[in-house]
C-alpha cells in the first residue's frame, strides 16, 4: 500500500498544476478550482487503487493516467455548471506567458492581447476550447488530446483546425 501512495503520490506531483491550470481557465476562481482539483485527485487516487487491486480482477486498469486527470476534471467541470447554472468563463489571469524582463508597454500590450483572446474563446464550443488549451497551451501532443478524448488523431487535427476557425471568427467579431 505504501508503494501504492508512492507511485501516486509522484502522479499527483506531476499533474496537479496542470490540472489546476485546466480547471481554472474553466472556472475562474481560485476557490472553486482548488475544490475541483482537490475532488479530481481524490476520485483519481480511488480509481488508481481499484485499478491496482490484484483481487478487483473486474476493475479496468487504467491505461493513460494523464488522460484519466483530464477526463476527471473535465467532467467534474461540466458537473460543477450544471449545478450552479452558470455561463463558462475563461480566465488569463492564471497564464503567465510575459517575459518578466519586458518592458510596461508590452506587458499592457500583451494583457490585452490575451484579454481579447479569453474573450473569443468563451465563444467557443466547449470541445474546442479544450483542444485549444491542450494543444497549445498546455502543449499536448495530438496523441495526447486523441487519447483524453477517446478519439482517432485524425479526429483531433480536424477538430483543432475547426476550432482554430473559429477563434478566429470570434476574434474577427471582438
Amino acid at each position: 500500500m505504501d508503494n501504492l501512495k508512492k507511485k501516486f503520490g509522484q502522479i499527483y506531483d506531476k499533474y496537479i498544476e496542470k490540472i489546476y491550470r485546466f480547471i481554472f481557465l474553466k472556472v475562474n476562481s481560485q476557490e472553486i478550482a482548488e475544490d475541483l482539483c482537490s475532488e479530481t485527485f481524490l476520485k483519481g487516487w480511488k480509481a488508481y487503487k481499484k485499478a491496482q487491486n490484484p483481487e478487483l480482477k473486474a476493475q479496468k486498469e487504467i491505461e493513460n493516467i494523464q488522460a484519466f486527470l483530464y477526463k476527471i476534471a473535465r467532467n467534474l467541470v461540466i458537473d460543477h455548471y450544471r449545478e450552479k447554472g452558470k455561463a463558462q468563463i475563461i480566465s488569463a489571469d492564471y497564464i503567465q506567458i510575459a517575459d518578466p524582463r519586458t518592458n510596461l508597454e508590452e506587458k499592457a500590450i500583451l494583457s490585452s492581447d490575451i484579454n481579447t483572446i479569453r474573450l473569443a474563446l468563451v465563444g467557443l464550443k466547449e470541445d474546442h476550447q479544450n483542444v485549444i488549451i491542450w494543444h497549445y497551451l498546455e502543449e499536448f501532443s495530438i496523441a495526447d488530446i486523441a487519447g483524453m478524448l477517446g478519439k482517432s488523431e485524425g479526429a483531433i487535427r480536424v477538430m483543432l483546425h475547426r476550432a482554430l476557425n473559429s477563434l478566429k471568427n470570434e476574434l474577427d467579431s471582438v
